[in-house]
């Protein structure tokens, strides 16, 4: 396991990126978080015959089924008003 880096203060991290220094190194990645693309688990039953379309689907354009349903309701979620 790496040593824990020494935290810089919020004026030397404006400084080394106002200087366009590398940045990563000062960083603890192993608590970073994507505000709003945390994943959340969600079991959705379908029909065999669904199933068996999106598999078809899914392998015709060489990706898995949770990608093809994952892309899919984006999609269709991009065009849903925001309230």
């Amino acid at each position: 396991m790496g040593r824990k880096k020494a935290a810089i203060s919020t004026q030397e991290f404006d400084s080394i990126m106002e200087a366009g220094e590398e940045l990563v190194s000062h960083l603890d990645l192993s608590t970073a978080r994507r505000p709003g693309l945390q994943t959340q688990r969600v079991n959705v039953d379908f029909p065999a015959w669904e199933v068996d379309a999106l598999d078809r689907e899914a392998n015709r354009l060489g990706i898995t089924r949770q990608s093809l349903i994952k892309v899919w309701i984006a999609e269709r979620l991009e065009r849903v008003p925001a309230n």
